[in-house]
């Protein structure tokens, strides 16, 4: 995969997500869990690595977004910064 950009992680909140699947339908099935919830740049096709097994996708997530309304009631629950430290 090509290196992360800057852009994509300036502020707090900011994601890049790269995922490794056993296949297309996988990857692309996560990344529509992750769309339905928050804002999404997402992926229109998975990647191949030469000798590598299954496939890979990038896409880069908004959690300063509300999670969706149509997200179901059993999502996660907001994480607070110090949980990462």
């Amino acid at each position: 995969m090509n290196s992360i950009n800057e852009t994509h992680v300036s502020e707090p909140g900011l994601l890049v997500v790269d995922v490794a699947a056993a296949d297309d339908a996988t990857a692309l099935t996560f990344q529509q869990l992750l769309a339905d919830r928050w804002a999404t740049s997402p992926a229109q096709h998975t990647t191949r690595d030469a000798g590598e097994p299954g496939v890979r996708l990038r896409c880069y997530l908004d959690l300063r977004q509300p999670i969706s309304p149509a997200a179901p009631a059993e999502g996660l629950p907001p994480a607070s910064a110090a949980a990462f430290r």
